[in-house]
């Protein structure tokens, strides 16, 4: 490290490039990123990490501070991650079935097309804005230790302004392009998520996803006004379902990262409770949510296709319930208890019931 020397200044808007044969991290400035070599041999390599890291065994005289290239598409990347795209991807399979049910067909393309852009934005507002909220908490937590706001890629600022663009867009985007019923379904949903959900529930109950699984539900409400304009009992049954469907599937992610959450200080269930008092819980919303289900039957009404697919998805997911409640009362240990099971088979069940409630209408006998 003799004979090195400073050039340029520690500014915003400057990359730290550092040659250390021995990797180590600390803070860097925002809007920075930092370019490290830990080999000896690879001396000349420069390996790209987050840009808030910076050796912290740096010496300064090895600092060389160079211009920071960043592309249009990284940044754009950077942004779009803060709004959970595969929670929207969930959220959305539950719009457009709830659309065509209430067609009792295939809607119009510009209908089904504007509602699911509206939906996306404040969707996205609305995780956005959780990252935000939840930034002293995602650094804690290996499950969220990569999300921008905790590598420094996003700056907080920054976060937070693009969430309030994105949820004010999507509500004047549905007022105009759909109707106000689901411009405002869609404000609701954003504040229940935001303020009911992260600011209130999170950090103070083990029910916090139950409650808070409300803002996860106004899809189904949103898509069914965007058709008709109005609401009626058919929605609230499709909203029943992800309602209770909700903490069967949320629960057992929280069992496989029980650990981040008691290091952050959050109270889910698996947190304050036993595994076998979690799974027994998994266990009675499953069961609830499978006869829940059955009630679109007679209210909707609907054909064959959706009961059938209610009955085989149902029992398939009360299968899993059942065999995680007993691999935890036999005191299976956190590997042996494999929840992720019950979590990625919630995932399955929700997208293809709601696939059958989309083809319902279409297959009529």
């Amino acid at each position: 490290m003799r004979g090195a020397r400073v050039r340029g200044g520690a500014r915003r808007g400057l990359a730290w490039r550092v040659q250390l044969r021995r990797p180590a991290v600390a803070v860097a400035p925002e809007g920075s990123v930092t370019t490290v070599d830990s080999s000896h041999a690879l001396r000349d390599r420069r390996v790209d990490v987050p840009p808030a890291l910076v050796p912290a065994s740096a010496d300064p005289a090895t600092v060389h501070a160079l211009p920071y290239r960043r592309t249009l598409l990284r940044t754009a990347r950077e942004y779009v991650a803060l709004t959970k795209p595969r929670i929207i991807e969930l959220l959305l399979v539950t719009t457009v079935p709830s659309m065509m049910l209430a067609e009792g067909g295939v809607p119009s393309l510009w209908l089904v097309l504007a509602t699911l852009v509206g939906g996306s934005l404040a969707a996205g507002s609305a995780n956005t804005l959780n990252c935000y909220l939840d930034r002293d908490i995602d650094v804690l937590m290996k499950r969220t230790g990569k999300r921008p706001l905790v590598t420094g890629t996003v700056s907080p600022r920054g976060a937070l302004a693009f969430g309030l663009v994105l949820g004010v867009a999507s509500v004047a985007f549905l007022a105009v392009a759909v109707n106000v019923v689901s411009a405002a379904l869609a404000l609701f949903a954003i504040l229940f998520y935001v303020v009911g959900y992260t600011m209130i529930l999170k950090r103070r109950t083990p029910q916090n996803i139950v409650w808070g699984g409300i803002a996860g539900c106004l899809p189904t409400l949103i898509g069914w006004s965007a058709v008709t304009g109005s609401l009626a009992w058919a929605p609230v049954v499709l909203f029943g379902i992800v309602f209770l469907w909700t903490p069967p599937h949320y629960w057992p992610l929280s069992l496989r990262f029980r650990s981040d959450y008691a290091n952050a200080g959050v109270p889910m269930l698996p947190v304050v409770a036993a595994p076998v008092a979690v799974t027994r819980q998994v266990v009675i919303y499953a069961w609830a949510m499978v006869l829940w289900s059955l009630v679109l039957v007679p209210v909707a009404p609907t054909g064959v296709v959706y009961p059938v697919a209610a009955v085989a998805l149902g029992g398939g997911f009360l299968l899993e319930a059942h065999r995680l409640h007993a691999r935890a009362r036999a005191g299976a240990d956190a590997a042996e208890l494999a929840p992720m099971r019950v979590f990625h088979w919630s995932i399955t069940y929700l997208s293809l019931l709601f696939v059958a409630v989309a083809l319902d209408p279409l297959v009529r006998f």
